[in-house]
């Protein structure tokens, strides 16, 4: 299947994904299994078996991809609704010493957009260590100031997790201080054209948009 082009998700998945946003109980779901499976579940998993091989040519190594439950865990949460009304798959990236949590490439699947999207999440411990030392470095910060500044130039969303101020040891007006604020960095674009979605050119803007993210995913990989 991987050496086949993918066709795009149908206008089923959106659609799907729309009616569960509005009907999110397990009766409803119950009653329209099959259609989740046929245009969600399976799409998604012939999706992964294409991008698995091309992201892996990317990056010059094997990538394995996750495509995350449509179930909840609604444990710990108020939010009592049993079922995720979006589709998520990551790639992780394989990291460096630190090994970064959560970096990678992230593709969703929303009622109304596709999100596609490349980064790091939740930096803590050893990892935020590492983080800000390279971000306070001149070389290395220098360089994720320019990897930034592209994807920007380029359309990307800048996100992530930050703090009110700059942590101690550094310097409140240290030349990065925005980028040794946060807890996480991450970078988005949107897909909305319904067309795109739903057609083979799909795959092409995924596959695009993961190599101009590419130099993102290599620095936070590297920490």
């Amino acid at each position: 299947m991987a050496d086949e082009p993918f066709p795009g998700f149908p206008p089923a998945a959106m659609r799907f994904l729309a009616d569960l946003r509005d009907n999110n109980d397990r009766v409803w779901f119950a009653a329209h299994r099959k259609a989740y499976d046929q245009a969600i579940r399976g799409p998604a998993e012939t999706f992964l078996a294409c991008l698995e091989p091309a992201l892996g040519a990317l990056t010059g190594g094997p990538v394995t991809g996750k495509i995350f439950r449509i179930h909840r865990d609604v444990r710990f949460s108020k939010d009592k609704r049993p079922y995720n009304a979006h589709l998520h798959i990551a790639f992780p990236a394989r990291g460096g010493p630190s090994a970064v949590t959560a970096c990678g490439y992230f593709f969703a699947l929303e009622p109304d957009r596709v999100l596609l999207g490349a980064g790091g999440f939740d930096f803590s411990g050893p990892v935020l260590d590492a983080y800000r030392a390279a971000a306070a470095d001149p070389a290395k910060g220098a360089a994720l100031e320019a990897i930034l500044a592209e994807l920007a130039a380029s359309g990307f969303r800048i996100e992530g997790a930050a703090l009110k101020r700059v942590p101690a040891p550094y310097a409140a007006d240290h030349p990065r201080a925005d980028l040794l604020r946060r807890k996480g960095l991450n970078a988005w674009r949107d897909i909305t054209d319904p067309v795109t979605i739903a057609g083979d050119k799909l795959f092409a803007e995924t596959l695009s948009t993961f190599a101009t993210l590419a130099p993102l995913v290599r620095w936070l990989g590297a920490l």
